[in-house]
């Protein structure tokens, strides 16, 4: 009994001594910068949270290689879906997306598709809200659009990032819910977007919540409506008077648009399990901070999070809600 005893001491301490000289492989991790690539120009809704994802990740230390953003807005964001389609196997790449990922390949041909890249993590709904100028006459949605129904085609202009894109839907929607047809004014990000209207250059946006929000504190830009089923669950206030969930539905005000917009993580092909599980830990961090909580409340996100199959599957039937509203506007290439 005492031999055995000693075999299974002697067994035990030899089982240390060579996990101590083998230690168990790492769990993967990048091997070099992160290159975050934004679909999008600079100033937009992509680019504001790339860029804070990048700032929380480096003061927070949750991962050894520094996040490089890179702006690739090229063929409305055909540039850095392509590039990352074509980087298989390369976990240090990594892109963030917005609407573009299903209507850039149905507005231009562009041979890409969301099935070409692997998914990781929606970190968030964001919202699109109706914009006017401060000084402008309009002081709800009804009077906006009474305005555009009693004017003339093309009199009203609508500022927007990209063509053919989420906000030139949308466009098109109140087109249709007006008879009348706005002016559609594309420009390379949401941030050149809402610049256009602060200096009266177009009549109104349809900016998202982060892209107008400081104009709005500034008393610059006034929002009418928000185009989602429900209010913003926001209560703070941002201005002096006024919280995000102070804004009425679009549908409450006589206008009958919704819209809502991925923002989301995917990375290039041919990726390992491991890879994409290094990330989702990663969001899943950078979603437990308390700049996290404030960031999606300044910008009133819908602070949606969602992996694996249950992300994927969402994506597939946004793909079809896209298709739909492309072939109903038009836009899908001949």
């Amino acid at each position: 009994m005492k031999s055995i005893l000693r075999r299974s001491v002697v067994a035990t301490g030899l089982a240390v001594a060579v996990a101590a000289a083998f230690p168990a492989l790492a769990a993967w991790e990048p091997t070099k910068p992160v290159e975050f690539i934004v679909p999008a120009g600079t100033g937009g809704g992509a680019d504001q949270m790339a860029r804070f994802i990048q700032g929380v990740v480096a003061k927070n230390n949750l991962m050894k290689q520094p996040i490089i953003v890179v702006n690739k807005s090229g063929g409305a964001g055909a540039e850095g879906f392509l590039e990352v389609k074509n980087a298989k196997g390369d976990a240090n790449k990594i892109i963030i997306t917005l609407s573009n990922l299903f209507t850039t390949p149905l507005a231009t041909g562009v041979p890409f598709n969301w099935k070409d890249l692997t998914p990781v993590a929606m970190l968030a709904l964001d919202e699109f809200v109706l914009w006017v100028n401060a000084e402008s006459p309009y002081k709800t949605t009804a009077e906006y659009m009474a305005a555009i129904k009693a004017g003339d085609n093309g009199k009203f202009k609508m500022a927007g990032t990209g063509s053919k894109q989420e906000d030139q839907i949308i466009t098109v929607a109140i087109d249709k819910a007006t008879g009348k047809k706005m002016t559609y004014v594309p420009f390379k990000g949401g941030g050149d977007v809402a610049v256009q209207l602060v200096g009266k250059h177009v009549d109104s946006t349809v900016n998202n919540p982060i892209e107008a929000v400081a104009h709005w504190r500034s008393g610059a830009l006034r929002p009418l409506c928000v185009f989602d089923s429900q209010p913003m669950a926001y209560t703070t206030k941002v201005t002096a008077t006024h919280a995000w969930g102070d804004i009425p539905t679009c549908k409450s005000q006589g206008l009958d648009v919704e819209y809502l917009m991925l923002r989301g993580i995917f990375m290039p092909p041919g990726v390992t399990p491991d890879q994409v599980n290094f990330y989702v830990d990663l969001f899943k961090k950078v979603r437990e901070t308390p700049e996290w909580k404030k960031f999606t409340e300044d910008a009133a996100f819908k602070n949606t999070f969602m992996t694996g199959k249950e992300y994927a599957d969402w994506v597939a039937n946004a793909e079809k809600v896209h298709k739909q509203l492309m072939q109903d506007a038009g836009f899908i290439a001949k």
